[in-house]
């Protein structure tokens, strides 16, 4: 018997921007013709393109997947990741049956139960506890089986109080506890859930990571997991599948997918330099590049980051300096960091380094202005947010939490505790 529970094989999915159908009726009438009659590719596909959004396309077919192969064993929990945008949500959707692909075949062992979207199956004017029937029965399952772990899905849930209330009524956070209840208690083979998790508060994450990871290890059910929190994923899964403008770029144990996924240096501008003659500045001075770089080129909060300006000075006893500032994607101004020490410099070319310490900086994405600064604080160059750097998260200090921490800084504080007395004065 085979161990295999999902096998995908040269796995399609192409989508028209803008209008319905080819746009005439006699392009529609052809497609039909090639594709249901004769049996043939679809000539309309044949000029759509990888669904990279960072650039302007010239055809209006997208590929949201492209010939994804790949196979998922019995009770492995794999977590798909990648940035908005690389096909993770339309992968959950195929193998969901919730959508059907282009091109390729999905064969499925088992039963799926999915948590793709908040309310997925839901009819708002039932209650909670119809709702769950409703649910269970459109994933396959009889009323006895349902009516057999109705209460340990409640008591997951967490809203017992609310169970005979209709759901219309319901936040998004009670819809995506009785949705994630319902779909990790009721007896499939195989589990699906998408980044709806994130909808939920820290405890309950943490309650449902903790299921996820039961049905996986304990039950030996299968789990697919899309998620941005690294820490999560690492925590949860044994293996990975990163995908990247439709395509599967990494696929393995999901230490190695983690580390193609957090070396995004081909994903930001991390490092820029120019030839001398075209150098920003003048005869002065001139920067002749910057940089980030970290531990083997993986940007990740737990680890130290190197900030390099090379520049030449041009005369004799300058007191150059550069200075820094930091903004984060919502142009909030997160720090400068001003080069007190200026030295004079001989011609030459010099090389500054600035660290930014470890666990300083929150996930996200962060972008660099540089001035170098001469004689009598003159200006000599500046950069707006010439480079930047995406940084993600390992979870190597989070122990069992996987909640948000909000804030743009959010570096680790020593605490100590200190033995209290109290007495009639109070504490001391």
């Amino acid at each position: 018997m085979s161990d295999i529970a999902i096998e995908v094989e040269n796995l399609s999915k192409a989508y028209q921007i803008g209008q319905i159908g080819t746009g005439t009726i006699s392009r529609d009438l052809e497609r039909f013709w090639t594709t249901k009659i004769r049996g043939k590719e679809d000539p309309f596909l044949k000029i759509g393109e990888t669904n990279d959004r960072s650039k302007k396309g010239t055809s209006d077919i997208v590929w949201s997947l492209k010939d994804i192969d790949f196979s998922i064993k019995q009770g492995e929990a794999v977590g798909i990741i990648g940035k908005n945008g690389a096909g993770k949500s339309t992968l959950l959707k195929l193998l969901s049956r919730v959508t059907s692909p282009t091109t390729g075949e999905i064969k499925v062992m088992g039963r799926i139960a999915s948590l793709l979207e908040v309310g997925t199956g839901f009819h708002p004017e039932l209650s909670g506890r119809e709702n769950i029937y409703l649910n269970g029965a459109i994933l396959g399952m009889r009323k006895k089986e349902i009516t057999r772990k109705l209460d340990e899905i409640i008591d997951f849930s967490g809203v017992e109080r609310y169970v005979d209330t209709p759901v219309k009524r319901y936040s998004s956070g009670m819809y995506v506890r009785l949705a994630f209840a319902v779909a990790a208690h009721l007896e499939s083979e195989i589990l699906i859930v998408d980044e709806v998790l994130a909808v939920g508060d820290a405890e309950f994450q943490k309650k449902c990571l903790g299921k996820m990871g039961d049905i996986s290890k304990g039950e030996g059910r299968t789990v697919l997991f899309v998620s941005h929190n690294m820490a999560a994923v690492k925590s949860l899964c044994s293996s990975g599948i990163l995908l990247e403008n439709g395509l599967i770029k990494s696929r393995g144990g999901v230490d190695e997918v983690l580390n193609v996924y957090t070396s995004n240096a081909d994903d930001v501008n991390n490092v820029v330099s120019w030839q001398r003659e075209k150098a920003p500045g003048d005869s002065r001075a001139r920067i002749l590049s910057v940089s980030i770089k970290s531990e083997d080129n993986i940007f990740t909060i737990e680890k130290d980051l190197f900030v390099e300006v090379v520049f030449e000075n041009g005369i004799d006893d300058q007191p150059l300096n550069v200075s820094m500032s930091v903004f984060d994607e919502k142009e909030v101004y997160v720090l400068s960091s001003p080069n007190l020490q200026r030295p004079p410099l001989k011609k030459g070319i010099y090389k500054s380094v600035c660290k930014l310490p470890k666990d300083f900086l929150n996930t996200g994405k962060y972008y660099f202005t540089f001035l170098l600064i001469g004689n009598n604080y003159e200006l000599i160059v500046q950069l707006d947010k010439v480079i930047a750097v995406d940084l993600e998260e390992e979870g190597l200090n989070r122990g069992n939490y996987f909640g948000y921490w909000a804030g743009t800084v959010r570096p680790y504080l020593k605490w100590d505790n200190f033995p209290v007395i109290e007495n009639q004065d109070g504490f001391q």
